[in-house]
């Protein structure tokens, strides 16, 4: 049986994350923190035997993905279907104000209801058809290999989930920090959980607190 390993890592910082905002689809760009993660990530990495990069065509994982892919020499390939998911026209409100002036849609939203969708955006079914069939693809270019995918929050959340076999509804118990290294395994039976959550290259005096939010 042939297997891909898999590094999928989230982005890193952006300003939208630290005020909680929704950024889906639109292109909001790293902050000071964010870049700084970036490198972290690629100094992490950088000694790793990783054959291809991959990423969202967003600036924030792209930009993530660029400087990843130079510590190893290599260019990070755009794969527009690893992009957040569509939030439709919640995309730019925080979670304050998305509970303020749509409370049933928020409440909607909480309960992982899987094929409800924001207006004009996307289903967690829809989402989770479309990583998986993504993913898929990606490994099966690189039997025997290691790739690195850099992508989003809500991305990771399905990866997580494909891979310990739960669905939309289970409460997440599990981190999506910004720039993880988190571990997969795909083989023709599926995704399979290897490692998650690791963070010690950004485990400095000097480092403030990460984000936890989606983005």
């Amino acid at each position: 049986m042939k297997l891909t390993r898999i590094i999928a890592i989230r982005h890193g910082e952006t300003d939208w994350n630290v005020d909680t905002r929704i950024q889906g689809h639109l292109d909001i760009e790293l902050n000071d923190k964010g870049r700084w993660q970036a490198e972290q990530l690629g100094r992490a990495l950088a000694h790793e035997s990783i054959d291809a990069v991959y990423c969202s065509d967003l600036s924030r994982a792209h930009a993530t993905a660029h400087t990843l892919a130079q510590a190893l020499g290599l260019t990070p390939t755009v794969v527009p279907a690893l992009r957040e998911r569509h939030f439709g026209q919640f995309e730019g409100l925080s979670w304050q104000e998305l509970e303020a002036q749509f409370p049933v849609d928020s409440q909607a939203w909480k309960s992982r209801d899987p094929v409800w969708s924001p207006p004009k955006g996307e289903s967690l079914a829809q989402l989770r058809v479309r990583i998986e069939t993504c993913i898929a693809d990606l490994a099966k270019r690189h039997a025997d290999q290691q790739i690195a995918v850099v992508t989003h929050g809500g991305v990771l959340d399905v990866l997580y989930r494909v891979a310990t076999h739960q669905f939309d509804p289970s409460p997440r118990t599990w981190a999506l920090g910004n720039t993880y290294i988190n571990r997969l395994l795909w083989s023709s039976e599926g995704l399979h959980l290897v490692g998650w959550g690791d963070h010690t290259h950004l485990e400095l005096p000097s480092t403030p607190s990460d984000s936890p939010h989606l983005g």
